[in-house]
């Protein structure tokens, strides 16, 4: 056959529309790329949660920090070091949001996805195609 619809008789002998070869690839490919989206999404979810471990010990050293300054008889200087745990404590806090805006991106896809393919079924099951569709 040249195209890649597939048609088959009914047994009333009137053609029946089947899924096109783009259809199934389509949903194909949407099958094959879900656990990958999945287990990003796991290990995006696991890098945020270390991330604000990271911050509230960074949190804590900081305070230990000022602590121990106040607390020295000898003057030493350890606002450097503060400063330089706040400035991490910055970036890890940017790298978090960062992190959390593509998690909601790749979660609006994996949903946007899902619809899709539910849509595409429900179509297929039905054997109601949108208008134009090469396998009317």
């Amino acid at each position: 056959m040249a195209g890649s619809a597939s048609a088959t008789v009914s047994g009333a002998g009137t053609p029946v529309a089947g899924p096109t070869g783009r259809d199934l690839f389509a949903e194909g490919l949407l099958e094959f790329l879900r656990p990958a989206v999945q287990q990003l999404d796991s290990h995006v979810h696991a890098v945020r949660e270390s991330q604000v471990e990271l911050r509230e010990q960074i949190d804590n050293l900081a305070t230990e920090l000022c602590r121990i300054n106040e607390d020295q008889k000898v003057a030493l200087d350890l606002d450097p070091y503060v400063k330089k745990l706040l400035n991490a404590r910055r970036r890890v806090v940017l790298v978090n949001n960062i992190l959390q805006n593509a998690q909601e991106r790749l979660r609006r896809l994996n949903h946007n996805v899902a619809k899709e393919t539910a849509r595409r079924r429900a179509m297929l099951d039905s054997g109601v195609y949108p208008p134009g569709s090469p396998s009317k």
